[in-house]
């Protein structure tokens, strides 16, 4: 069903045809474009086709040609969007790079690109990016500022707009990156026809579960493959849209509070964060009928707490699961009465017809319900290749299976449940994932806890309280008893946790500050007691 008539999810097309069908359906977003501040915060899907190709028209005549790999890296926004669907107007192969990636990082991605055109800003440049990134590129086009040996690259609404350049539905199309949250990053090839793959699943879920006009509002990374899914969703039904880059509960507050979004998309990070508005007097989420997470397992703590503040009679909570590399394989539904028993653990069933799951040991066999294996899915949605990388693409297919990375189980009745990133097993200790459920559930004024290995491998607690306090070590104890042993908790603020562009605790990194911790100054690893 994935690939039966797939005719490709073009970028370069992405807004037109929503601007025929509904051109005054509305695009908010809680900021400017830095690439066309006139136009205000307030937009409509026709002005955001034309911003397109405007930008495009620009591109062409800046000579980026058909085939051209063009980066993308600038200050946090939704014109990073925008851009990518330009680049890719022009037949042109957009590289969307987050902005919270280090500039070394960039340089590395640009280097693996094979010296690309670079899109970006005099922040960036200047701050950023190493000084010869200009020789590591074609060209470089600042969308504000200036510098020495770059091209300002600027939207003209008089030029001559042409119909974008379409291209085989197998070649490149776009390439994102990876999370990074075990090494540098890689760059994940995809294609119109992976991308439309990933969309019908997801589209189809969303017509049997959402019946009429919603607003969606959506805090997701600019760069991400999700996005792409997200917005053509909402563009096909003429969902009202609403787009934040300020992910902090005070400024969401405010916006949720006058537009009332009736289906909230966000990484589960971000929801945790958003725990607080389920409590604000001028009802935030009183709307809120879906709530969508695609990236990990998110706490029964926080489905609970949200679809809590609903006034909608049967709100319901939308778990995806899937990868950068392969879009959404399994899904799950869970109201609001469930959520209060859900196992956070649980992820759910692959789509019939479209997607394919299966847990193997070490030796290739399938293991009988609840014991636990390596995970393996199929999915026309799997992207074509690493950039750069191929041979690590190779690897991880066994006879077109995806290994996803992660150990877990199936039950009888074949729903799938994720236990922990292979690399992050702690011998000895079970689910750490189903540990940080468990504590979250019991201790309502933590905001993150991770268990990670720290000194001599031991399970050792990263956590961090909502208000920024001491943890309470006594509730703490009573929470961790049913456990198995752990170090004391070691107490960080949210910024001293190393995460990456979707809010994923990047757990390595943190197990090395954990076990680095005497050798310099760096953050205060202290253990509370």
């Amino acid at each position: 069903m994935q690939r039966i008539g797939n005719r490709g999810l073009f970028l370069g097309s992405f807004f037109d045809g929503a601007a025929k069908k509904s051109p005054y359906q509305k695009i908010t977003l809680d900021h400017e474009l830095d690439i066309a501040p006139e136009l205000g915060s307030d937009l409509t899907v026709y002005a955001c086709a034309n911003l397109v190709a405007e930008m495009a028209s620009a591109l062409r005549d800046l000579r980026v040609r058909p085939g051209d790999k063009v980066a993308v890296y600038k200050e946090d926004g939704f014109d990073i969007f925008l851009l990518t669907c330009a680049v890719a107007r022009v037949g042109a192969v957009p590289v969307a790079l987050s902005p919270s990636l280090t500039g070394e990082v960039v340089a590395e991605l640009l280097d693996r690109c094979d010296w690309p055109h670079l899109i970006t800003d005099e922040k960036k440049l200047v701050g950023e990016l190493p000084p010869d990134v200009t020789k590591r590129c074609k060209r470089v086009f600042l969308v504000t500022g200036e510098a020495e040996g770059t091209t300002a690259l600027r939207r003209d609404p008089d030029a001559h707009l042409r119909p974008f350049t379409r291209t085989r539905t197998r070649r490149p199309a776009l390439l994102t990156h990876t999370s990074g949250t075990t090494d540098t990053p890689k760059l994940v090839v995809h294609t119109a026809r992976s991308l439309r793959a990933r969309y019908r699943p997801q589209a189809l879920g969303a017509r049997l579960l959402i019946r009429g006009r919603e607003t969606l509002a959506v805090r997701v990374s600019f760069v991400h493959s999700r996005l792409v899914t997200a917005l053509a969703i909402a563009l096909k039904r003429g969902f009202p849209i609403v787009i934040t880059k300020d992910a902090t509960p005070e400024r969401i507050a405010d916006i949720f509070a006058e537009v009332k979004p009736g289906v909230l998309e966000a990484h589960p990070n971000t929801f945790v964060e958003w725990e607080p508005l389920a409590d604000d007097p001028r009802g935030p989420l009183s709307n809120v009928l879906a709530l969508s997470s695609t990236f990990d397992a998110i706490h029964p703590r926080t489905v609970r707490k949200i679809l809590g503040a609903s006034r909608r009679r049967r709100p319901f909570h939308l778990q995806l699961y899937g990868q950068s590399e392969v879009g959404p394989t399994v899904g799950r539904a869970t109201s609001r009465r469930r959520a209060m028993s859900a196992d956070g653990r649980c992820v759910g069933f692959p789509f019939p017809g479209m997607t394919a799951v299966r847990v193997v040991d070490r030796n290739g066999r399938t293991p009988g319900p609840g014991d636990p294996g390596f995970i393996e899915v199929r999915s026309d949605g799997r992207a074509l290749t690493y950039f750069g990388e191929d041979a690590r693409f190779q690897r991880q297919l066994d006879d077109g299976w995806w290994r996803m990375g992660d150990v877990g189980y199936r039950t009888r009745w074949g729903c799938l449940h994720v236990s922990d990133r292979e690399v992050d097993i702690i011998p000895g200790f079970g689910s750490a994932l189903e540990a940080e459920d468990l504590l979250m559930s019991r201790l309502e004024g933590l905001l993150e806890v991770v268990v990670v290995p720290g000194e001599e491998g031991a399970p050792t607690p990263v956590v961090v309280t909502r208000d920024g306090g001491p943890l309470d070590l006594a509730r703490w104890a009573e929470a961790a008893a049913r456990l198995a042993p752990m170090r004391p908790p070691v107490q960080l603020s949210l910024d001293e946790l190393p995460r990456t562009a979707t809010a994923k605790v990047q757990r390595l990194e943190l197990a090395r500050l954990l076990r680095d911790r005497t050798a310099g100054p760096g953050p205060d690893t202290r253990p509370t007691e």
